[in-house]
């Protein structure tokens, strides 16, 4: 199979990269595609070095399956060339989630739609969603979901190389010139990501809550997020609080995500998952699973994903993979 990388030398092109060989994907040559200022530099993968391209139709040539990590535009502008030239194109942008033709994957949670592709391109979502649906998917089959509220912590390799840079600059003592962040971020926590609409809610925000819907099926399910920036390199973790249509018990709710493919749960309250323990795997990690003193359909949980794995390439991979076996 001839398959193709656009934004190869960016951080989650790079982790695609990673992850493809550790789960050693049949791929007979590699096209590695990045920006004009990259193009012509080298990378070695599979006991090889391959030329960066820049995009253009020829690239696309012959490409079964292409992965795209290089932001909107990019994605809106050759996602349809890749596709009129054969490949499928697997996105990591926010372009084409909502589109009704585009479906939005999580495989362990709706891979039965991976056909559904009329546009020849198939949505990878965002990244706190996609770690977050897997235990809100195992929830609503044994007990139906009512409403979802989610509090993120997101890393600053969310915001890509430039989120990374101004956290490492500030650290040292620098400016962040550059930095994406709305306010300095080292030492702070940023309750903004993306821009604010009318009503006061982020972009961020309003991707969560439109995506679980799409991806869950459940386009009437109440859903609020707030998302949170901080000053962690890698791993997003989200405290959720679930309201089920009928009361689970901690026991049955645990055993529910763990039948889950990809979902770890902690057996003990004191043995919860933080971003720098999981940092470099592949599993969603919940613990903190309490139920509401209160409220009795009302489960807590503490859900913490590497972002940069699960939460964009390894995802990706994984829809590729099952693209591959057809």
């Amino acid at each position: 199979m001839r398959l193709a990388i656009l934004g190869a030398t960016g951080a989650v092109g790079r982790t695609m990269l990673d992850v493809l060989a550790e789960r050693r994907l049949h791929v007979d040559e590699l096209v590695p595609i990045a920006s004009p200022r990259s193009a012509g530099t080298e990378i070695s993968w599979g006991g090889r070095s391959w030329t960066v391209q820049a995009p253009s139709d020829d690239a696309f040539e012959g490409v079964g399956i292409a992965l795209f990590s290089a932001g909107a535009d990019r994605s809106r502008e050759w996602a349809p060339r890749a596709a009129e030239r054969g490949a499928v194109v697997v996105d990591n942008s926010s372009c084409w989630r909502m589109d009704p033709e585009v479906p939005l994957i999580v495989p362990e949670v709706n891979a039965e739609r991976l056909g559904e592709r009329p546009r020849g391109i198939i949505a990878n979502p965002n990244c706190s969603t996609i770690q977050m649906v897997l235990p809100l998917k195992a929830l609503h089959d044994v007990a139906g979901l009512t409403r979802v509220v989610a509090t993120t912590f997101q890393a600053v390799s969310g915001a890509g190389e430039k989120g990374r840079a101004a956290l490492r600059s500030e650290r040292s003592g620098g400016a962040a010139a550059d930095s994406p962040f709305a306010r300095p971020i080292d030492g702070n926590a940023i309750p903004c990501i993306g821009d604010f609409d009318e009503a006061g809610w982020t972009g961020e925000e309003q991707k969560m809550r439109a995506e679980t819907r799409k991806i869950l099926g459940l386009p009437e399910l109440r859903i609020m997020a707030s998302c949170v920036r901080i000053p962690v390199e890698v791993g997003h973790a989200v405290q959720l609080a679930v309201e089920t249509e009928r009361p689970l018990t901690r026991e049955e709710a645990a055993e529910a995500m763990r039948a889950l493919p990809g979902v770890a749960v902690a057996d003990a309250a004191a043995d919860f998952p933080t971003p720098r323990e999981i940092a470099g795997r592949d599993e969603v990690f919940v613990g903190r699973l309490r139920i509401d003193p209160d409220l009795p359909n009302v489960l807590h949980l503490w859900v913490v994903a590497d972002n940069l794995r699960k939460g964009a390439a390894t995802n990706a991979v994984q829809i590729a993979e099952r693209l591959a076996d057809g």
